[in-house]
């Protein structure tokens, strides 16, 4: 990987997040997690009770000599409802927003003018919070490509397995080649 750079955003559960961006060309890395709040260490307990502060997030090391960050933050955003606040789909509560956490300035100019190019894209203004990322918890080991470990299980039919679609027919020329 010759031009390492590391992303972090939550559009929702991070299951769906995580399995639509593990299929890209020039991903190395996704773990799931939890940023954006104050509570330290949390848990998924303490997560799902929505007053840690924190959002459901996935932390993702590319390579941005094959997909930039710009790039990244489309597919993401385009991914998922980037209008609903607190929710997607039957999801709800502050750990489900649409937030991007950037690491530097560069990539906060970015996020920002991805989010202006689409935002004719939707019916509704989008509501994607934009915040410096302060420090991200890896989730528990049992949220970890859980997709890819559960393809079955009813959530990953009903709720990932349509995302992954969207994901073939829009991005099908950005996908990873065993995956394509």
């Amino acid at each position: 990987m010759k031009n390492k750079q590391i992303a972090t955003f939550g559009g929702g559960c991070f299951w769906c997040v995580e399995a639509v961006i593990q299929r890209l060309e020039g991903i190395e890395s996704v773990v799931s997690g939890y940023a954006g709040g104050e509570t330290i260490n949390p848990s998924y307990r303490t997560i799902c009770t929505g007053a840690t502060g924190h959002a459901e997030v996935v932390q993702v090391v590319f390579d941005a000599d094959v997909i930039s960050y710009e790039d990244l933050i489309t597919v993401f955003m385009t991914s998922h409802n980037p209008t609903t606040p607190d929710q997607q789909g039957a999801d709800r509560g502050t750990q489900y927003r649409s937030i991007i956490l950037h690491h530097d300035d560069g990539q906060k100019a970015i996020a920002e003018k991805v989010m202006e190019r689409l935002k004719d894209k939707f019916p509704d203004p989008i509501v994607t919070e934009l915040a410096p990322l302060k420090v991200f918890y890896p989730a528990e080991d049992y949220h970890q490509n859980y997709y890819n470990e559960n393809p079955y299980a009813g959530y990953c039919l009903v709720v990932i397995r349509p995302k992954i679609k969207k994901l073939k027919k829009y991005y099908s020329d950005r996908l990873k080649k065993e995956i394509a």
